[in-house]
């Protein structure tokens, strides 16, 4: 952690670490794998909460949890941008982390490999491997989904890529 800002140390210091080194094909240490993810992701999210900093929402979209979505947001200049936000958990995981995926911004950005995931190749997956297998999906959000939407939506924004929700309801509204 040298070299990391205080808040970001901070942060990171207050997400349960995990024990349990275990996949999706691992039968019932891939559960008790799961029950620690779900315990890293509320101390987390209650963690943003209380510092009004709630940025994400995620759950698993199967029975296995090897498919998670939600919504992930980031404020520029006051406006509230959010995207989809999915991944699957690799079968090699935790020795792999998961590819963060925003499909809405597919295409967008130089910084985003097809289908909408996010580089995380040069700073991130290192990080990963490091410290595999105590980090987990919150880790993930937290390391990497985080500092990515920090230094793209902006520059996004700024740029015309993206747009706000309503400057589209506003220049449909002006057309009519």
């Amino acid at each position: 952690m040298e070299g990391w800002d205080p808040t970001t140390k901070s942060t990171l210091t207050q997400i349960p670490l995990l024990s349990v080194k275990a996949g999706p094909r691992d039968g019932g240490a891939w559960t008790q794998r799961l029950k620690e993810e779900y315990k890293a992701l509320i101390a987390y999210t209650s963690m943003n909460k209380s510092k009004d900093n709630d940025w994400f929402r995620i759950s698993a979209a199967n029975p296995e949890g090897t498919r998670w979505t939600g919504k992930c947001w980031y404020v520029h200049n006051l406006l509230k941008y959010e995207f989809d936000l999915q991944f699957d958990i690799p079968v090699t995981y935790p020795a792999t982390a998961p590819e963060l995926e925003l499909p809405q911004l597919d295409g967008q950005t130089q910084k985003m490999y097809r289908g909408g995931k996010i580089c995380l190749t040069v700073h991130f997956k290192p990080l990963w491997a490091k410290n595999c297998p105590w980090f987990g999906i919150a880790h993930a959000l937290c390391l990497g989904l985080a500092p990515w939407l920090a230094a793209e939506i902006p520059i996004l924004v700024d740029s015309g890529m993206i747009k706000h929700k309503d400057d589209d309801v506003a220049a449909s509204s002006e057309s009519s």
